[in-house]
């Protein structure tokens, strides 16, 4: 089963400089993450000021420019996860905030764990 995780938080956060243990701590969970096939792809995205969103209304398509200002949480980074159930996928998003909760106590943040559609 395939799970995508995206990671929430406030856009400020990109402005407070991670503890240097939360990087290595994340380090160690991607490296044995990827080694156990677990997890498939994962990265942080860009601010939204470097984004663009295509909506569709009225009948119409328009391209807004970010920076998203509306929005009081942004998706920060995503995970693609291969696990046996969904039960497997929490505990791997629990694992990551875990990570966070250790390293960044100061961090507010939720991790989103949503199943993929199966093809057919």
């Amino acid at each position: 089963m395939r799970c995508l995780m995206f990671i929430k938080h406030p856009e400020s956060d990109r402005d407070k400089t991670p503890p240097p243990g939360l990087y290595e701590a994340m380090g160690k969970f991607v490296q044995e993450g990827l080694a156990s096939g677990v997890l498939v792809d994962t990265n942080g995205l860009k601010p939204t000021k470097d984004a663009k969103k295509v909506r569709q209304s009225g009948g119409k398509i328009t391209v807004i420019d970010g920076p998203f200002t509306e929005a009081k949480e942004v998706v920060g980074g995503y995970a693609m996860v291969e696990v046996r159930d969904f039960d497997h996928a929490m505990e791997v998003a629990h694992q990551f905030m875990q990570i966070h909760l250790d390293h960044w106590p100061e961090f507010e943040g939720e991790c989103e764990v949503r199943p993929v559609e199966s093809a057919g």
